[in-house]
């Protein structure tokens, strides 16, 4: 099947109490899900990993919404800026649930993450159930800060009722798979763990490995691409919005 064609729209969120910020839309035309894409604390929206990975999606008819959390925005802007606490993260996830849902009516709407975006989507999601919403993608969980083993950033993902890809590599230094994998079989069938080989939390690969980061950019795409297939529910493709 070839890939369907694609187009780059720049939006914005508006965020209780934190004003606008920036948004990047990437429709495929006709989209079959669209997913509200938050960056991790490092980076934001313009970062080659969320670029690549938003392209790919797009290549499977999943649409994107990527979205700037405010402190990001101000760094942006040439100020300074800590992340912010996580009340403010967590209304940002819910008014870019409530944009992408508004831009892609008629078709399933994900949330999720790279690293900090997706937990704090989680976080969301089990303080509050995000309407309308068929499921949370994460782009590497991050379980625990790198060196320090711990399962207490896991705690909240028993009280989110949605179902949950995990999308994790091998190598990643802020998820032990011995740790995460019993807590994600715990959780039953609501989550689904993906292990990219070889791959650390950035989704980068060493060149002895045999593989390339494109390989594992493919591959993720693929991935959400067959578990959004498996959720329940038809959808039905929507136009690009205006």
């Amino acid at each position: 099947m070839s890939a369907a064609p694609y187009r780059e729209i720049p939006s914005f969120v508006s965020v209780p109490s934190a004003g606008e910020v920036e948004a990047i839309v990437v429709h495929p035309e006709p989209a079959t899900a669209m997913l509200a894409f938050a960056h991790g604390a490092g980076a934001g929206i313009s970062h080659p990993f969320m670029q690549a990975c938003a392209v790919g999606l797009a290549r499977h008819g999943i649409g994107t919404l990527r979205y700037q959390f405010p402190y990001m925005e101000r760094r942006a802007a040439g100020e300074r800026r800590p992340p912010d606490r996580a009340p403010v993260l967590i209304a940002t996830v819910r008014a870019a649930v409530a944009r992408a849902r508004a831009l892609a009516p008629g078709v399933p709407v994900l949330a999720g993450g790279k690293s900090m975006g997706g937990r704090m989507t989680s976080l969301a999601a089990a303080e509050e159930p995000l309407r309308d919403v068929a499921g949370i993608v994460f782009f590497g969980f991050p379980l625990h800060p790198a060196g320090r083993p711990s399962i207490n950033r896991a705690a909240h993902l028993a009280d989110v009722a949605l179902p949950m890809l995990f999308l994790q590599g091998t190598r990643d230094a802020l998820a032990e798979l011995a740790l995460l994998r019993p807590i994600l079989a715990d959780l039953g069938p609501k989550a689904t763990l993906k292990e990219l080989d070889g791959a650390d939390h950035s989704f980068h690969v060493l060149k002895r490995s045999g593989r390339t980061d494109d390989d594992v950019l493919a591959e993720l795409g693929e991935s959400v691409a067959a578990w959004v297939a498996g959720l329940s529910g038809p959808a039905r493709p929507a136009a690009a919005p205006g």
